[in-house]
């Protein structure tokens, strides 16, 4: 039992640092002087005018922007869209055109960003030249593309959630007259909150980061930031990227920090509503 434990923190250790060491190097080497990425310079002392180098560049700035934009449209709208879907495949049993349902919201996860990409390309393009919406490629065909794909993440986490939701309390809120929907956002919603919330940050950061169906349904002068970079990476990397790297980790692990904080009050919130109710029925 020793040796197992011992095993499995060996494990747990080397896991972390193949993860998180190569992410902790380029925050290091964000704060080189060196114009060289992979070399540290040893004779000036550390530098924050990568940064400034960063924050002077428009394409990147405006990229950033862009990107901001349409993941937080596209959690939002991906969001409701799948906690409806979700809610559907949890509650209702069998009804017609179930099957269907589910294979179209599992069927963007296994699909190939390139299948998907280029799917999503043809279709835009065929309903421009029937109806002439969306007019040309933008923001406009990147936040419809994510959204079509963000949907499917939400919905798995939101069916999750509801397999096993205990239904008592939504019972006892039928029984007292409350109609289904009021039922859905007085007792459900706020029980669920903490998943939907973790299905719009999973949402948010599978746009965010989103390259090949950008790439796809992507028109001129609406580049997003994944795009930037990978174009600057191409023509080699520059000490700014590193920069924008370790901002976008800062944002992440704050964003992460703050969700986890937050449901953790609740949680704590819930559970001394429930001692007070349990000393009120003593």
């Amino acid at each position: 039992m020793k040796s197992k434990g011992v095993f499995s923190r060996t494990a747990l250790v080397l896991g972390l640092v193949f993860l998180y060491v190569p992410i902790l190097s380029m925050i290091v080497y964000s704060f080189n002087n060196s114009r060289l990425v992979t070399v540290w310079d040893a004779a000036h002392s550390p530098t924050l005018k990568w940064y400034g180098v960063l924050f002077s560049d428009g394409e990147v700035l405006g990229a950033a922007w862009l990107s901001v934009r349409v993941a937080v449209c596209a959690a939002t709208v991906a969001t409701v869209l799948g906690t409806l879907a979700g809610t559907a495949l949890a509650r209702y049993g069998a009804f017609r055109g179930r099957s269907l349902l589910i294979g179209m919201t599992t069927a963007p996860i296994v699909m190939p960003e390139v299948i998907s990409g280029l799917s999503l390309l043809l279709l835009f393009v065929a309903l421009e030249q029937a109806i002439g919406w969306p007019r040309g490629m933008g923001a406009l065909t990147i936040t419809l593309a994510h959204i079509s794909f963000c949907m499917a993440y939400v919905t798995v986490v939101i069916q999750s959630r509801l397999t096993g939701f205990d239904q008592s309390l939504e019972e006892a809120a039928q029984d007292l007259g409350a109609r289904p929907a009021k039922v859905f956002w007085r007792i459900t919603l706020p029980l669920i909150l903490p998943a939907v919330l973790a299905g719009w940050l999973l949402a948010f950061t599978l746009s965010w980061d989103d390259l090949v169906i950008s790439q796809f349904v992507a028109g001129p002068g609406s580049s997003t930031l994944p795009m930037v970079i990978f174009s600057k990476v191409r023509l080699g990397v520059s000490p700014d990227v590193n920069a924008l790297a370790t901002l976008m980790v800062a944002v992440v692990a704050s964003g992460v920090v703050v969700a986890t904080l937050w449901m953790r009050h609740r949680q704590r919130r819930r559970e001394r509503d429930a001692q007070l109710a349990a000393a009120a029925n003593l």
